[in-house]
């Protein structure tokens, strides 16, 4: 299992980690994302957006009504969030259809149960401004 852990002291660099995780991503990789309220879940897919060069990314904001957004840039990004599904059930949302050209990033994350190799982020507030983002890969993840 591999583990990177990162410290971020405000929104800007939450965006900076993002970023750094979407230049390693490849298509087919699920980022399940852990944390509260507040702890900055949409600003780190706002940097995974950056980083694989969607254009305005800047503009990307939580789908909490619309459940997802999809995003271009050299690869597809489908931004997920479950904050609002009541029964965690995944399969009306054919998340799939975007894994072959892209990468998925779920919002939420503790809403729903996940397959084997999908891609931890867990978000910890550990300050007014300061951040604790930790990524898990398991084994049999590149």
């Amino acid at each position: 299992m591999g583990r990177t852990e990162y410290i971020s002291k405000d929104p800007s660099e939450t965006i900076s980690v993002g970023e750094k995780i979407s230049l390693k991503a490849r298509p087919g990789e699920v980022y399940a994302i852990y944390g509260d309220l507040g702890a900055g879940k949409t600003q780190l897919v706002k940097g995974m957006a950056r980083g694989i060069g969607v254009p305005d990314w800047e503009y990307v904001v939580s789908p909490s009504f619309t459940i997802m957004n999809v995003y271009e840039g050299k690869m597809t990004l489908c931004h997920v969030d479950l904050y609002r599904l009541e029964d965690g059930d995944l399969s009306d949302l054919n998340m799939e259809e975007f894994l072959a050209g892209g990468i998925v990033a779920v919002e939420w994350a503790q809403r729903s149960r996940w397959w084997e190799g999908v891609i931890e982020v867990h978000i910890e507030i550990t300050g007014e401004m300061e951040r604790k983002i930790v990524i898990i890969k398991h084994e049999n993840q590149g």
